[in-house]
């Protein structure tokens, strides 16, 4: 072992810190990083070193920021021991105020990059809308475009973190659409659709409503207390879908698939009563995910269910109805415990689940009530990093006291948009 005053030397994993430039003795295909050496700026870094493996790593002193001992020579040797200890712990509290800071700010790009791409999104569904009766073949081409976006990026980032967004502008009619969409390709991915798959079933989902633009808005969206010519006439806009879809010139896998989201394969949906096999694979995605946000998102607020309820639900009573396959990827992709559920922990703090990544989906992360800081301060508190805390149980947001809701602020609309894995991990253990 080198010792300190050559520059390097060998440390255990466990007395890593920040601001030690530590060099990996594994190959690049063996680490996460995108370089062997490194200074490390982030406790994230630290515990995905500590799950190599590995016992030692090397630490050039050179480049690392001097340790709290080691700056003690600029203290005054006058001061005594009481006085070196409050500058030590000054200057690691420092560091923290730091780090805890960079985390804040990533966090909040992340957010704000997420909500700008989704309403640009549901702008583009308006701008179609208005297209369609004048120019369809130009509606249908920006609509592609804007799939074709989203297909390329969740099949070039790796994994990709399904992310709760704050109260979106817009009414349930351009946010359903874009929520169905975002969903049904994530899932699609999941389930191993191939690109072109993924084209056809992005554009369904997002135009699988637009034959509702010519009915009247009191049959719009489903009501319980429809009667039955009005349940009728809401029934029809999937014909008049697939004659708009028609007229924008779309692939026939789009076609099918908004002419049967509303198939259950059971043989209870609408309008032919499709059964199992009749029914295409993106048409099982869209009616299992279109049913979902409807559940999430009624068009009365009221009535709306939480997203952990909303696939309770769909498990325990309606699972009959849609494709074994798609539920059960669906389960996984999403978790116990969907973004934008309210929950307890094991510790009776209370949180709401802000992310979901496939990979780890009993690991959300979850915004922590904290009376110390504000909610803009509050870092989202990444479960994979702590392994003692955990999920005791899902609540209704009535439920919380009155200082946990304000705090979380549970959504009346839950909207959802995908992120970047690397771009989701950012958090801070308990």
């Amino acid at each position: 072992m080198k010792s300190k005053d050559d520059g390097v030397e060998l440390v255990a994993t466990g007395t890593l810190r920040l601001g030690m430039f530590v060099e990996l003795d594994v190959g690049w295909l063996a680490h996460p990083f995108p370089s062997g050496s490194f200074k490390l700026t982030s406790s994230r870094q630290i515990e995905t070193i500590r799950g190599l493996g590995l016992q030692l790593v090397r630490v050039n002193w050179a480049k690392s920021d001097p340790e709290p001992s080691d700056v003690s020579t600029a203290v005054d040797p006058g001061l005594d021991a009481q006085a070196i200890a409050r500058s030590e712990a000054a200057q690691r509290d420092a560091l923290l105020r730091r780090q805890r800071g960079e985390d804040l700010a990533a966090q909040h790009r992340s957010q704000i990059i997420c909500e700008r791409r989704f309403g640009e999104a549901i702008r583009q569904y308006r701008k179609a809308l208005e297209l369609i009766p004048s120019q369809p073949m130009v509606a249908a081409q920006q609509c592609q475009e804007l799939v074709d976006g989203f297909v390329g990026e969740m099949l070039s980032e790796g994994e990709s973190a399904i992310r709760l967004l704050s109260e979106a502008a817009g009414d349930k009619s351009s946010m359903h659409p874009v929520n169905v969409t975002v969903i049904s390709l994530l899932l699609g991915k999941a389930m191993g659709l191939e690109k072109s798959e993924l084209s056809d079933l992005g554009l369904a989902a997002f135009l699988h409503d637009v034959g509702k633009a010519q009915l009247p808005d009191r049959v719009r969206w489903l009501e319980e207390n429809f009667s039955t010519a009005e349940y009728k006439l809401y029934q029809e806009h999937v014909a008049m879908g697939v004659q708009v879809a028609k007229s924008m010139g779309l692939p026939t896998g789009a076609l099918t698939a908004i002419a049967q989201h509303h198939e259950l394969i059971d043989g209870s949906g609408f309008p032919l009563r499709a059964k199992g096999d009749s029914m295409s694979r993106s048409a099982r995605i869209l009616a299992l995910v279109n049913r979902y946000d409807n559940l999430c998102n009624p068009s009365r607020a009221a009535a709306a269910l939480t997203p952990h309820e909303s696939l309770s639900l769909i498990f325990a009573q309606q699972k009959t109805r849609f494709d074994a396959g798609a539920l059960s990827a669906f389960i996984r992709m999403m978790g116990v415990y969907p973004p934008g559920s309210v929950v307890q922990l094991v510790d009776e703090r209370y949180a709401m689940v802000v992310s979901v990544n496939s990979a780890r989906p009993l690991k959300p992360r979850v915004l922590v009530h904290d009376a110390g800081v504000t909610r803009h301060e509050a870092l989202i508190l990444d479960l994979e990093l702590a392994p003692h805390v955990g999920i005791r149980r899902s609540l209704k947001p009535v439920a919380l006291p009155a200082a946990a809701m304000d705090f979380l602020a549970p959504r009346q609309r839950v909207s959802y948009f995908f992120e970047r894995q690397s771009d989701s991990q950012m958090g801070a253990l308990a």
